[in-house]
């Protein structure tokens, strides 16, 4: 699983994707087990970073499907979930804030 990480993470940073980021959600209440988010420079850099996905992880990886909006791209991989946007979709939607609000009420449950 960490290869596919990583071969995920080297495209993105390859083709200069910004503050990539990556979760490990496999014990929390998520409907995947990872999730990746990065940063693009715009909405064709955006759209241009799937694309660099999809033509170099093929044939190891199946996607699924995609959810594209120029400003921000959703891809699923089954367990994976990589989210590509735009710093003004990042900073306006902040799913690290929620990714990370998971840890925090996964953690809270097993203290109590």
């Amino acid at each position: 699983m960490q290869d596919r990480i990583n071969n995920i993470i080297k495209v993105l940073d390859t083709n200069k994707a910004e503050a990539i980021e990556f979760f490990d959600l496999r014990d929390k209440d998520y409907f995947v087990d990872y999730v990746i988010i990065a940063s693009s420079i715009g909405a064709r850099h955006t759209e241009a970073l799937l694309d660099h996905l999809k033509r170099e992880l093929k044939p190891q990886e199946q996607f699924l499907g995609t959810d594209e909006s120029g400003e921000w791209v959703a891809a699923d991989l089954g367990d994976i979930l990589i989210h590509i946007m735009t710093p003004e979709y990042r900073s306006r939607y902040d799913l690290e804030e929620f990714l990370g609000t998971l840890n925090k009420n996964v953690e809270s449950e097993e203290e109590a």
